[in-house]
């Protein structure tokens, strides 16, 4: 009798395994499908991360103004008033000025109001400034910004 109820578990335990092999099997299949498109949607994933990096570093060097170090040499001069008046013709509040510059609110308004001077790396950064326009600015702060919208031309004047 032992050898006929041993012989009927290993039937029912092989039968058993049969039937969860036929119903796990597709499943199975799926799961290692879904592996594969993860590992591949990763791999583009960190290619675009590699080009948009690219992309916005060669963006900020296209933007920023190489000659900075030609008008440092010609003798360029610190001006107080020409500090307020290209804040202004820019329509930038002192605070998104000194983001461009790279230095605080309250150092822009220091300079406006003739109370400190720039130094020499804040003067390269004031220089660079010089020349640009409504829109070339809202470009560059939109890039220090991080917000691809507000620094498009595209994206039309803010109102303020």
């Amino acid at each position: 009798m032992t050898t006929l109820a041993t012989a009927l578990k290993d039937e029912i335990r092989r039968l058993a395994r049969k039937e969860l092999k036929t119903q796990s099997g597709p499943t199975a299949q799926a799961v290692a499908r879904h592996r594969r498109e993860i590992a591949q949607l990763k791999r583009q994933l960190r290619e675009q991360e590699k080009q948009i990096a690219f992309l916005i570093a060669r963006e900020r060097k296209r933007i920023d103004e190489p000659d900075v170090a030609k008008d440092l040499d010609s003798g360029a001069r610190f001006s107080a008033r020409s500090v307020r008046a290209q804040r202004k013709r820019t329509g930038l509040s002192a605070a998104d000025y000194a983001k461009l510059v790279g230095v605080s609110a309250l150092t822009i308004y220091n300079w406006e109001q003739e109370k400190s001077r720039p130094r020499k790396e804040q003067l390269a950064s004031l220089v660079s400034l010089r020349g640009i326009g409504k829109r070339e600015a809202q470009a560059k702060l939109g890039l220090l910004n991080g917000d691809a919208k507000k620094g498009s031309p595209s994206a039309g004047p803010e109102k303020r």
